[in-house]
């Protein structure tokens, strides 16, 4: 038999940071913590302790994943900074996935019937991140940054039910469940986890991107507030 594909897949795109390795398509050791803003804590010893419980060595990695956006600009920088590192070192390709679409997969997964699937990440004041998706991941909604109010949430209007997910589904709420066809799952938060059959099918798809000039996708200018003297 040949030897499996072993993906590192890394998740920085929000509070949770969460690393994990499959053996192709199938998660085979993983570690994730959700305690705040604390990657550059954990993620290079999360990425150690995953190596040692696969028992495998940084070398037999074919490729690391890592979640592209949209989400925490820190989070996302440290995530793809630290991907683009080990690809570089190791000469493997780099893949990225879609934040919002791969919390769509893990969802489906759970979630069956002819529904629509929005993540929501929980962006700043009354904003969010966020799409929708069909079933087979395809787009209904763009990815776009959503200032929430009565008339913006008549987006989800979709003539179907919708279920929504997400750190930024608590601040939506109030403006969806009245709505007939809406649906909501708590504590869904982007994972490693769900990256990993997508990234299998980006790797055997030769879906690569360039380790040199690769970004994550912001969505949105990163900007800072000075301290009050």
């Amino acid at each position: 038999m040949p030897e499996p594909i072993n993906i590192l897949c890394l998740e920085t795109s929000s509070t949770m940071c969460s690393v994990c390795i499959t053996a192709n398509d199938k998660v085979i050791a993983y570690k994730e913590i959700n305690n705040g803003y604390s990657h550059s804590e954990n993620l290079h010893v999360f990425i150690q302790d995953v190596l040692k419980e696969a028992k495998l060595t940084v070398k037999q990695i074919s490729a690391v994943a890592v979640s592209k956006g949209p989400g925490s600009y820190t989070g996302l920088r440290i995530g793809v900074s630290s991907a683009k590192g080990l690809c570089y070192a190791l000469r493997i390709p780099l893949i990225s996935i879609d934040t919002l679409q791969s919390m769509a997969y893990a969802v489906a997964q759970i979630k069956q019937g002819d529904i629509l699937f929005c993540p929501m990440l929980d962006a700043r004041r009354m904003e969010v991140y966020c799409a929708v998706y069909d079933k087979n991941l395809e787009t209904i909604v763009p990815v776009n940054a959503l200032v929430l109010d009565e008339t913006t949430v008549e987006v989800f209007n979709l003539n179907k039910p919708v279920c929504f997910f997400g750190d930024g589904m608590t601040k939506a709420k109030p403006l969806l469940q009245s709505k007939e066809h809406s649906l909501f799952i708590e504590d869904i938060f982007p994972s490693s986890l769900s990256m990993a059959t997508l990234a299998f099918k980006k790797f055997t798809a030769k879906q690569f991107e360039d380790v040199a000039y690769f970004e994550p996708f912001y969505l949105k200018e990163f900007f800072t507030t000075a301290k009050k003297s």
